[in-house]
């Protein structure tokens, strides 16, 4: 199962839109507060259809509690600050795929301390400054999944 972690979602529409990515593929959600929304929002609860209570989620009150629940977890940070490709990385099963908010992205500190295991969605340069959350969760989770399918067969 991979995980997906979005830290300090602002948007409702995306937080329930990427609850359902999560759902098709059996990922595990989970939101680091502060949240920019209330977890009970219907404009969430409306993009999760009526899907949202089968999504397995977890409610963090800060990266360093999800990070010291899973001290041994591969973590893969999304930035537009990396020259790494994400189709560079071989994913995992367990992998977690970690977001930023969607008008800043992670924090510069998280960036600086795990240089190495930050990953890009590579954009034409001056074209746009960043894809939509739940299109990049879309875009990186499906590539996790298709890796660990050719590892099975």
């Amino acid at each position: 199962m991979f995980h997906v972690v979005l830290i300090e979602p602002e948007i409702p529409p995306n937080t329930g839109n990427i609850g359902r990515l999560c759902l098709a593929v059996g990922a595990h959600l989970h939101l680091v507060k502060p949240l920019g929304f209330s977890i009970d929002d219907k404009t969430l609860r409306r993009a999760g259809l009526d899907y949202w209570q089968d999504v397995k989620v977890t409610l963090w009150d800060s990266f360093d509690e999800l990070r010291a629940q899973y001290p041994e977890a591969r973590m893969w940070y999304l930035t537009t600050k990396s020259r790494r490709a994400y189709w560079e990385q071989a994913f995992q099963d367990g992998d977690f795929l970690v977001f930023g908010r969607e008008t800043k992205g992670l924090p510069e500190p998280l960036l600086a301390a795990n240089a190495e295991n930050t990953l890009t969605i590579p954009m034409m340069e001056n074209a746009t400054r960043s894809l939509n959350l739940a299109t990049s969760v879309g875009i990186v989770l499906y590539e996790a999944v298709r890796q660990s399918q050719i590892g099975d067969k």
